[in-house]
């Protein structure tokens, strides 16, 4: 491992603003200004995401609030992207741009229709939902313009039939197809699901029974690693982006009351995991090490088996990699460890030290932090293969999470939203913030 240069330690200050500033360059400069939609990928004529999208509509507030956008730019980008999905094509036709009140995974940056054959995806219209929930919470005034942002997000998120989505037994189905219909997957085991399970159990319009989230709770796994017992899912990511939005800190649903903990701290234990599996190294992988971790979906030098230093190594493209039980082939990212932050900021900082210091992995891009770097693939870099591409569900979560660690906004904003409350409550949700709302209402 490169020996470490000596450097400030990061501070919830300067250091995590300049953090936040690059992250954000993504959402300004790879978002159509006059449909909102958000670039999933820097790929030449590669389409977006709609969860991307939701992202931006959740990192506008956080923009407003830290100096990097003007509340007036702010309103127009949200209102365009709200105004977009309210007059696009709802329907059975291949190149809808939604159906049954959801949306399709990717959509053509210009047109907003439907991408490749791609599914209509519950749990990045839940991403979506989020990001409209996010913003009609934040722009409150007793304007025209910021109560058709409070009125489109309400009636974009009521048109979502829940119960279409679900599945016979009772879970929501990942999705669905024009050409083939329902995809055989459903919501199972622990994973960012979570708040797409909120998202249907709170609608007002269609609202799925507390029994839903029974189902798919009943398919968590509970195991153990590196002496921590923890919910268990592989890939880094999904420990993190149902807590963009909302604060599982000191409130438990059955499962959690059961175990002792909260959710919260799951992801921390989770954390804590990764970083032990890395010093653990048990495929003997380049650069593993305390300060050199971060498993998780992402992009990957390509399918291809490779000779290196006299072991035959199997790589991968984009890949839902995860640890301590899961795909493994050395590569990393560090934007999940910097979503990371707020549940274990003694491990996460001196590990983005060595990213941005040691590795000179952040500063050289105006988006900061590339996707994904493998070490082990060689060459002349000690960063091996670095992915070309930045993604918006990348960059996101390094914005979002870093702020709620400073200052906890879209936790305090989300626990305002009755739909998100009303979802936890039907989950069976109580404690802490929670049930002091319900004194206060």
């Amino acid at each position: 491992m490169p020996t470490a240069i000596p450097h400030p330690p990061l501070e919830s200050g300067p250091q995590l603003q300049h953090l936040q500033n690059k992250a954000w360059a993504y959402f300004q400069y790879e978002t159509n200004p006059h449909n909102g939609l958000v670039a999933d990928k820097t790929a030449p004529d590669w389409p977006a995401s709609i969860a991307a999208t939701g992202m931006a509509l959740t990192a506008y507030p956080v923009a407003v609030e830290r100096g990097l956008l003007d509340e007036h730019t702010a309103i127009a980008r949200t209102l365009a992207t709200l105004r977009f999905f309210r007059d696009s094509v709802q329907g059975e036709a291949a190149d809808a741009t939604g159906y049954r009140g959801f949306y399709y995974h990717f959509l053509d940056m210009h047109t907003g229709r439907r991408a490749w054959q791609c599914e209509l995806s519950t749990v990045d219209s839940a991403f979506l939902f989020a990001g409209m929930l996010t913003a009609a919470a934040y722009f409150r005034a007793d304007t025209p313009q910021q109560r058709e942002i409070r009125e489109l997000a309400d009636l974009l998120y009521r048109r979502a039939d829940w119960a279409w989505a679900q599945a016979a037994d009772g879970t929501i189905g990942h999705g669905w197809r024009p050409e083939s219909g329902f995809i055989q997957h459903r919501w199972q085991g622990y994973d960012e699901g979570l708040l797409l399970y909120m998202l249907a159990l709170g609608s007002p319009s269609h609202a799925l029974p507390p029994a839903a989230f029974e189902a798919w709770a009943s398919t968590y796994e509970w195991k153990h690693a590196y002496d921590i017992d923890y919910l268990y899912c592989g890939p880094l990511f999904t420990h993190q982006l149902s807590h963009v939005w909302i604060d599982f800190r000191g409130i438990q649903d059955a499962f959690m009351r059961g175990k002792g903990i909260d959710y919260f701290e799951n992801s921390r234990r989770a954390s804590l995991v990764q970083q032990r599996y890395a010093i653990d190294n048990p495929l003997n992988l380049k650069s593993y090490g305390e300060q050199c971790w971060g498993i998780t979906a992402s992009d990957g030098p390509g399918e291809t088996t490779r000779t290196i230093d006299g072991t035959q190594r199997q790589f991968y493209g984009y890949a839902g990699r995860g640890a301590p039980w899961g795909q493994d082939d050395g590569t990393l990212s560090p934007w999940a460890v910097a979503a990371a932050l707020p549940f274990a900021p003694e491990i996460v900082l001196p590990t983005l030290h060595h990213f941005i210091h040691t590795l000179a992995l952040h500063d050289r891009h105006p988006y900061g932090f590339e996707a994904s770097f493998n070490p082990t693939w060689g060459g002349d870099s000690a960063c091996g293969w670095i992915s070309p591409y930045f993604f918006g569900i990348n960059t996101g979560p390094i914005l979002l999470m870093i702020e709620n660690q400073r200052s906890g906004l879209l936790w305090q904003l989300l626990r305002g939203c009755r739909y998100i409350v009303d979802g936890l409550r039907a989950a069976g949700f109580s404690g802490g913030w929670l049930d002091a709302h319900g004194k206060r209402s």
